[in-house]
């Protein structure tokens, strides 16, 4: 079904919260803007699918409503830009969630399972990828697109029955709500322009001054794109954001010799160099601290976590939870050198690893090869 009136979005809407879940996915572009532009919203409950059409309908408070409805769950997979796109589209953040990528993890499968290997999976089902580069902001969409576009959510709505009867039964719905909680808070998508220089390419090579000029930038280049509702690096560069802050120009004849910056418009030059004189004058006691990069572990603690990481793939293999989820090398090497920050101490992750780590770095459990395959001791 094709909504494309707020009528048959409302009618949809009421009757979709009868359910205590749908499966949503999203169609959305965003090379050429600041922001992403929803193109078409698919919803499914277990009686029909929907594909609602954002572009032609005036008022989506229907669909906020139903995203916002604590008493129905909303299913995704992978579910991070949806729930970006979707905040910024109707001003509220899709809530209770549940992740079928989070939670496939959970029960065997890879930590970053496709969605078309999650439907192999849970529903025997091997889905068409004829049109992935579909542009969907063009109109009309063919019957073809349509369909293709429902499958993302025809089959969520079953795979996600499946899995919560697998989890309940193995005592881990926690487990995944608990892994979703960071993703389903409204601050994880609040872009703060002043932290933006912290996310600009080889940065960490930048002395602690130079870094309080890539603050201002930074900020100034996001507040300039998102005025403009273009992409950050239409604006400019990391690249050439880094020479600006290298050489920190003072007027707009040294500000322009930088290639890159040929684009800007004599308001733009003035503004950026505003921004460059601002970080230039930051108090000493406010500049950013220099970030490092991890340092190697010794030779000796490598070797520790190297044991560490086969108890954890052994553990994986015996629980069906993904290594991957449990512990990166680096959560083991944190593990020993900071215990109290590491997450390997909290949750489900102590419930699952804690126990049997703090055995094997106090000597009280061992690991061998039997039969070629690695077991307790």
């Amino acid at each position: 079904m094709y909504i494309s009136t707020v009528e048959d979005l409302q009618a949809f809407c009421e009757r979709a919260r009868a359910f205590p879940a749908v499966a949503v996915d999203t169609e959305f572009l965003r090379e050429r803007t600041y922001h992403p532009r929803l193109c078409l919203v698919q919803v499914a409950t277990p009686e029909e699918c929907v594909a609602i059409d954002p572009l032609v309908i005036d008022d989506l408070s229907a669909l906020a409503n139903l995203m916002g409805d604590a008493n129905v769950v909303k299913v995704f997979h992978a579910c991070t830009q949806d729930l970006e796109v979707l905040l910024h589209a109707l001003g509220v953040l899709p809530t209770p969630v549940f992740d079928t990528q989070v939670a496939a993890a959970f029960l065997g499968e890879r930590l970053q399972i496709s969605y078309n290997g999650l439907v192999h999976a849970f529903c025997g089902v091997t889905l068409a990828k004829t049109e992935s580069l579909t542009d969907w902001s063009r109109r009309p969409l063919s019957a073809k697109q349509l369909d293709y576009a429902l499958d993302d959510v025809r089959y969520l709505i079953v795979a996600y029955h499946a899995m919560v009867e697998r989890l309940s039964e193995r005592g881990r719905m926690s487990w995944v709500l608990d892994e979703m909680a960071p993703i389903t808070n409204c601050e994880h998508y609040i872009v703060e322009p002043r932290e933006m220089y912290k996310r600009v390419k080889r940065i960490t090579s930048c002395t602690r001054r130079q870094l309080a000029v890539a603050r201002e930038l930074a900020a100034w280049r996001e507040e300039r794109a998102e005025r403009s509702n273009i992409p950050r690096k239409w604006v400019m560069s990391d690249e050439v954001l880094l020479a600006l802050v290298k050489r920190s120009p003072r007027d707009a004849a040294d500000f322009c010799s930088i290639r890159g910056t040929e684009q800007l418009s004599e308001a733009d030059v003035k503004g950026a160099l505003a921004a460059i004189a601002r970080g230039r004058k930051c108090p000493a006691d406010h500049l950013p601290e220099v970030g490092h990069a991890r340092k190697a572990p010794s030779s000796d603690l490598e070797s520790v976590s190297d044991l560490m990481y086969a108890l954890i793939r052994l553990i994986s293999e015996r629980s069906d939870v993904a290594t991957a989820m449990i512990a990166s090398r680096d959560d083991l090497v944190d593990y020993v050198d900071h215990p109290e920050r590491s997450r390997l101490r909290e949750g489900w992750r102590f419930e699952l690893v804690g126990s049997q780590l703090d055995d094997l770095l106090s000597g009280n459990m061992g690991l061998t090869v039997k039969d070629r395959r690695v077991e307790l001791l």
